[in-house]
């Protein structure tokens, strides 16, 4: 899509009652001209906070720019501070260091920062107190994320899944914490602070905890398609209907019929053999 077309649907997402928009990918800042995107997002009415998920690879040299157009928040994908295994988990030998120090200029540039780590078990579970001990007391919040079957091709399985109740336990043995009442209405991150009041963690928790019927997340594909659940295996075609000449009051209904009639409550029915074997999106294409 288009920076205009994108524009457009946010507009009408904002007048049915959106609020925050993320940026995702893929890698979004490889995008061109984005921070020309952003500040177009920031005036739109209605919308009050914009954020991004990255790898922070670029964020030294852009978070400057990207907080200047308007962004609020980025959050960056870290599963372990090991960089052997990290260049192994993400598969193109990227070390720890880059990304730190993404996360830093990030930081200096005043966008509030989080770190996402998706934990599988016998690959990096073992990391999850380093990376509770590291990142505690520090201005950035660490999320960690049950290993999720999202698209088709990542060979997930149940044995591989490691809990909320696990990373509970894991990390309350050396830093006892104690449970946050959720921000707002639809939060996907289970909220956790120390007791020692030295920062917070989160825990997003799709396998083990549903939270379908609290979903309030549409997300709009490069390619115009409206998905009403990580998990789809298919999305609303709007770039076309955009194309065709659809009005704003037009794309303003279908917005509506298309979250009016979504099913999609995959988390919910992952245990039935149909919704296992359910072809999905995957990941790099739709985002997080």
């Amino acid at each position: 899509m288009s920076f205009d077309e994108i524009e457009r649907m946010a507009t009408q997402f904002a007048v049915v009652g959106v609020e925050k928009i993320r940026i995702t990918g893929g890698e979004p800042l490889l995008r061109k001209g984005l921070p020309e995107l952003l500040k177009r997002l920031r005036t739109i009415e209605g919308i009050k906070d914009i954020a991004l998920t990255t790898n922070g690879v670029l964020l030294p040299r852009l978070a400057t720019e990207l907080k200047e157009a308007g962004m609020d928040r980025v959050t960056v994908s870290l599963d372990t501070l090991d960089d052997k295994l990290f260049g192994s988990i993400n598969g193109r030998g990227v070390g720890v260091q880059p990304i730190l120090k993404g996360i830093e200029a990030a930081h200096q540039a005043g966008l509030q920062v989080k770190i996402n780590m998706m934990i599988k078990k016998g690959i990096n579970d073992q990391e999850i107190l380093p990376m509770a001990r590291f990142f505690k007391n520090t201005p950035y919040v660490l999320r960690f994320i049950e290993y999720m079957d999202v698209g088709t091709s990542n060979g997930w399985n149940w044995d591989e899944v490691v809990s909320k109740d696990h990373i509970l336990s894991v990390i309350d043995e050396e830093f006892p914490l104690e449970a946050v009442t959720g921000h707002y209405y639809g939060e996907v991150a289970k909220r956790f602070r120390y007791k020692d009041g030295q920062g917070e963690i989160g825990i997003i928790s799709s396998i083990s905890d549903t939270f379908c019927s609290t979903c309030t997340r549409a997300r709009l594909s490069a390619d115009g398609k409206v998905y009403t659940c990580l998990f789809a295996s298919s999305g609303t075609d709007y770039k076309m209907f955009i194309r065709d000449g659809a009005s704003d009051q037009e794309i303003f209904e279908r917005i509506i019929h298309t979250w009016n009639n979504r099913k999609d409550r995959y988390s919910d029915e992952r245990r039935e053999q149909s919704a296992a074997e359910r072809k999905k999106i995957e990941m790099s294409y739709i985002g997080g």
